[in-house]
């Protein structure tokens, strides 16, 4: 409930309201808080002090790439592999830590939309792309770091052990190099974070003047405190340590006493310290040795002396134990107040971490700066797409320009392999690093903001929902029409694939139709297919632009170009495809005559697409223009011409006219 939420989050943060925490008149935000720390104290079975505070997360402040975006664009997985290589997440991952990693992680997956956020970004990438000194010195000392947001974690939580805390010292020891490095920057988000970072080397000196350099795995096998760093612990070691020299005393005495040479004192968890003499010597054993345990080959002894020394030095050692146990969980509490102040550290190296990261990529990949702002267009001059760029050589760029007033849809049409769907899709990951803050692939960019970025790419289906490929598809379309702003960015790779060809068009060209025509709507939209008759739509609809991947043919071969370009694409070039594929030449010259009879009768009389025709088509006349040299008269409009008007009775026009509508409607 919300009251108990409510209680949950006060108790926790210790404080008397809501309004602090910016969760007053958030019921919402207040639940979900109140039931995060129920859940996590449930499981956790103790206190939460790593959590300090808690703060109001607003959606409106982040793009937002929902799953399938981030499926389809393979931001962080393949799509088929689920790995990280070969995603846009792995080719900007240089962070040399791993809080620097998942920062990075979550930067990607939350762009932002406050454009002065963005260039705060962007300063401090540019300033750290540009001193390559500072850069690579920064990146040297982060490389030293361990996971210290984990490792502060586990000391809050009372889990971490000697190791952990000697890894967080040597962490926290880099760390006024680390500030020092960044004294000659000036960007301010590189300056807040060289500022937050603290001064956290009393908590290193704490830790290394208590535990010695090498500790045991186990917490409770002794060996972790320093010699000198408490006197009682030290003098119980004494004890022990002189023991066991009385122990090998003991046993090169008993040796020359009894003159049995193969004579040893050993150590076992059941008996302690005991005797142990061959068979073969039992005759020599003096009458003072008391029977504790007969092997196949030996026996075991003790002694009225060895037991007595043995109480001493089982006592000094569980002491020491005890005491080194407890030296440590004082040491490790002492460590836990200042968890504040090395979460703040943590945080800053993060932060410093993925901007020395983004300055790396950009300047190995030759990225640029964009321009971001409030603006309705996207411009990109010979853009590249990251990961293919840097998985294939000769990557050839492209431009693009979309705009909510001018050129609001772009149809990209070409054959199969020629490179439509990285195109589009590079946009969208040029828009998304644009906003993230990186440097972008590109010769320049202007970016405007864009609130959301909607998918629907390939085939997919769900056989245990029972969705199919067709559903998929449109389960996908129905969340873009019915979410889109004209803020968001809408990439289609295809409409309809699964479905028949003519139902397919249709929704294509439908849903076009109703990005163009819905005001509330007007999302810029890039959308790749193979259906050419979609093309048609630049005649009718004034936002629509049509692009195509060049091709280049030499004479049945066809040579992908790369290069986008304006209009349509003349062919889909299937039939080449085919050809290639080792279909039979008979199938390849009837496909050529079958489709000679589709492509023809495409226009109307008044040279607009016939597929556009219908009730709930947009009112719009031809935006041909008309041609300073006429064009080729119709049949009907040349019988017309010949006739003489003057010679003519009402009688022969009624039947000539008759005629000629005879002759149109056949």
């Amino acid at each position: 409930s919300l009251g108990s939420a409510r209680e949950s989050v006060l108790s926790h943060c210790k404080v008397a309201g809501l309004e602090g925490l910016g969760l007053d008149g958030r019921p919402a935000a207040v639940c979900a808080a109140g039931a995060n720390l129920a859940y996590l104290e449930e499981t956790q079975k103790r206190a939460l002090p790593q959590i300090r505070t808690i703060r109001a997360y607003a959606v409106s402040d982040y793009m937002i790439l929902d799953r399938a975006t981030v499926r389809n664009l393979e931001l962080t997985e393949k799509i088929h592999a689920g790995e990280k290589e070969g995603t846009l997440l792995g080719l900007l991952d240089m962070t040399r830590t791993p809080m620097g990693g998942r920062l990075l992680r979550r930067y990607l997956l939350s762009p932002l939309m406050n454009v002065e956020k963005i260039e705060r970004r962007q300063d401090g990438v540019e300033e750290l792309a540009d001193k390559s000194m500072i850069r690579q010195e920064l990146r040297r000392l982060l490389s030293k770091l361990t996971d210290v947001e984990r490792l502060n974690a586990r000391v809050s939580c009372e889990r971490a052990s000697p190791r952990d805390l000697l890894a967080l010292a040597d962490s926290l020891e880099v760390v006024p190099n680390v500030r020092k490095a960044m004294a000659d920057t000036v960007s301010p988000i590189i300056q807040e974070a060289a500022s937050n970072l603290g001064d956290t080397s009393g908590i290193a000196t704490t830790i290394k003047c208590a535990l010695v350099d090498d500790p045991p795995i186990s917490l409770k096998d002794g060996g972790i405190i320093r010699q000198g760093y408490d006197s009682n612990l030290d003098e119980l070691k004494d004890i022990s340590r002189g023991g066991k020299k009385w122990i090998a005393q003991l046993q090169t005495k008993e040796r020359e006493r009894t003159g049995i040479a193969s004579l040893k004192v050993g150590f076992n968890n059941v008996f302690g310290y005991y005797i142990e003499v061959t068979k073969p010597n039992l005759s020599l054993v003096p009458q003072d040795y008391t029977r504790k345990q007969t092997l196949a080959n030996a026996e075991r002894f003790i002694t009225p002396e060895l037991k007595e020394y043995e109480s001493k030095i089982l006592g000094a050692e569980e002491r020491s134990r005890a005491m080194e146990y407890d030296i440590f969980v004082t040491l490790r509490r002492k460590v836990a107040e200042h968890s504040a102040k090395i979460m703040h550290a943590a945080t800053s190296l993060a932060r410093l971490d993925v901007l020395s990261s983004l300055a790396e990529v950009a300047v190995l990949r030759n990225y640029v700066r964009p321009s971001v702002g409030e603006w309705d267009e996207i411009e990109i001059v010979e853009g590249r797409h990251p990961v293919v760029e840097y998985l294939h050589s000769g990557f050839v760029p492209n431009d693009i320009s979309l705009g909510n007033a001018a050129s609001q849809i772009i149809i990209v049409t070409g054959p199969n392999m020629a490179g439509k769907s990285t195109f589009i899709r590079q946009i969208a990951e040029i828009v998304i690093l644009a906003q993230v803050g990186s440097f972008v692939p590109a010769k320049s960019a202007r970016i405007g903001v864009v609130d959301r970025i909607f998918t629907r790419v390939g085939a997919s289906d769900d056989l245990s929902r029972g969705v199919s490929t067709f559903l998929a598809e449109m389960n996908e379309t129905a969340l873009i029409l019915n979410s889109a702003t004209n803020k968001s960015l809408i990439i289609l790779d295809e409409i309809g694939r699964g479905t028949s060809t003519f139902d397919g068009l249709s929704i294509a060209w439908a849903v076009v139709e109703y990005l163009h025509e819905n005001p509330k709507i007007s999302a810029k939209t890039l959308f790749a297919t193979h259906y050419h008759e979609l093309t048609e739509l630049e005649r009718m609809l004034p936002r629509v632009r049509n692009l195509n991947v060049a091709v280049l043919e030499r004479g049945d071969d066809v040579v992908f170009l790369r290069k986008v370009v304006p209009g349509a694409a003349d062919k889909s070039y299937g039939i080449h495809v085919a050809r290639l594929a080792g279909i039979p030449m008979e199938v390849v010259q009837r496909a050529k005559e079958v489709l000679s009879n589709l492509e023809s009768d495409e226009l109307t009389p008044s040279n607009l697409p016939r597929i556009g025709r219908g009730k709930r088509a947009p009112r719009v006349e031809s935006r041909d223009q008309l041609s300073l040299f006429g064009s080729k008269a119709h049949p009907i409009l040349k019988e017309l011409r010949e006739l003489n008007m003057n010679e003519l009775t009402p009688l022969e026009a009624l039947n000539i006219l008759a005629e000629l509508k005879k002759k149109h409607e056949t």
